[in-house]
């Protein structure tokens, strides 16, 4: 040590320097994310840098990064010469996505049927046990979103196709149910008081540990076009609903 000089608590120092850009690109992707599934940031609008570095204290560099990943998981647009913004919703897009999950999410649980195991068949049942006892709303009186019920209902239908053997499947399937689920949040409100989802839950379960994959499939696929029929005729959603209404009137 320099004579006169202050010893250094290097271990003060590493825990107040700033994580790397790595570490801070993946804390930017996953607040961002969340913010874009929630509706917090809504759909058309621009993504302006400033903003956002001030909004999540980060630089540009991981903000750029994260943004990018967003792109390739289709929560953002990247236009030319313009920038990023959040993906725009559509009705067109919606019944595209909502065809493209139950394709391939029927071939996913044909084949986590196919492969049962009784420990797949135990997390089946402990997911939906889980997700049945836990309610969707906080408030009796009026819709309070619940986020452990979210939670639970993703575990939920990942434990549905998790056996499948497919990795790239689960995660493509994972992928669409990130986009639907930005379409589920500006509808839930209106969709939550018309649907029974515990007993819809409860019956493709049966029919899973039946092993009846014909009708696990279809109360699946129902129970995704349930969703998308209450968002598609959503007219606060949707305005050119409304246009149609004057339109015939």
């Amino acid at each position: 040590m320099i004579p006169g000089s202050k010893s250094v608590d290097t271990a003060s120092l590493e825990l107040a320097s700033p994580p790397p850009p790595s570490t801070q690109a993946s804390t930017v992707y996953d607040r961002l994310r969340e913010d874009l599934l929630s509706g917090r940031l809504e759909p058309s609008r621009k993504l302006q840098m400033r903003f956002l570095t001030e909004l999540y204290q980060t630089g540009q560099t991981p903000l750029r990064e994260a943004l990018n990943r967003l792109t390739a998981d289709g929560l953002v647009e990247c236009r030319e010469q313009r920038g990023f913004y959040v993906a725009d919703i559509s009705r067109s897009e919606l019944a595209e996505l909502t065809k493209t999950r139950c394709w391939v999410e029927s071939l996913a649980l044909r084949e986590s049927m196919a492969a049962s195991t009784p420990q797949w068949e135990e997390q089946l049942l402990l997911a939906q046990h889980r997700l049945g006892r836990t309610p969707r709303s906080l408030n009796a009186e009026h819709f309070e979103d619940n986020p452990e019920w979210e939670r639970l209902h993703r575990v939920y239908h990942r434990t549905l196709i998790g056996n499948c053997g497919s990795q790239s499947l689960i995660a493509f399937c994972g992928q669409l149910a990130d986009q639907l689920y930005r379409y589920r949040r500006l509808s839930i409100r209106k969709a939550f008081p018309s649907r029974h989802v515990t007993d819809e839950h409860q019956a493709i379960m049966t029919a899973v540990l039946s092993g009846d994959a014909d009708r696990a499939v279809d109360l699946l696929t129902a129970h995704y076009r349930q969703t998308a029929e209450i968002i598609l005729q959503d007219k606060q959603i949707f305005s050119e609903l409304h246009e149609g209404e004057d339109a015939a009137s």
